[in-house]
């Protein structure tokens, strides 16, 4: 069982910009469009467990579904999933601790956490086994921030680094 955070921040840390905006993510040449490793890490887990906020700018984005895998969507104040969606995603709620247990014991072992407040809270909790970050040259100089505070410190490994498209730093952490 393992919760794994793979994303991409600024050089200060940012995952969205002061708008909420995601466009920077995508502007480093990329000829070859290269996924950065992306379509071998959804391989290898089972399923996502995203916050509202990043679940309604997914949404915003249009176009096809993302992901093939199951989508779970922790919300407190979302009651429903959007009609063309209802098929790729669904309501959870619950601590991360819950919705871990309630993951795991349908099957799900490997999840994806995905979203700043989703994330910050499964590490609060000591719930988050791994973080593949990449960061950009860039530095937004605000926005919404990766990580918040926590009771105490969370201590990880470094398992590998690599050097993607000549200027991006992906480091892939282990607790």
């Amino acid at each position: 069982m393992s919760n794994i955070v793979f994303i991409g921040t600024s050089l200060d840390n940012y995952i969205a910009d002061k708008q909420g905006g995601l466009e920077w993510l995508t502007t480093l040449p990329n000829p070859e469009q290269d996924d950065c490793g992306f379509a071998a890490f959804m391989d290898s887990v089972d399923a996502l467990v995203m916050g509202r906020n990043t679940f309604e700018t997914l949404c915003g984005f249009g176009g096809e579904w993302p992901y093939s895998k199951p989508v779970f969507v922790l919300s407190r104040s979302l009651h429903a999933i959007p009609e063309p969606l209802q098929d790729k995603a669904q309501l959870i709620q619950g601590s991360p601790e819950e919705v871990t247990r309630q993951l795991n014991d349908k099957g799900f072992r490997r999840l994806y956490i995905d979203g700043g407040q989703t994330i910050q809270s499964f590490l609060e909790a000591g719930l988050i086994d791994e973080m593949i970050i990449s960061r950009l040259p860039v530095l937004l100089g605000g926005g919404t921030p990766l990580f918040g505070e926590l009771a105490s410190p969370l201590w990880f490994q470094l398992v590998e680094t690599k050097l993607l498209l000549g200027s991006i730093v992906m480091s892939h952490y282990r607790r």
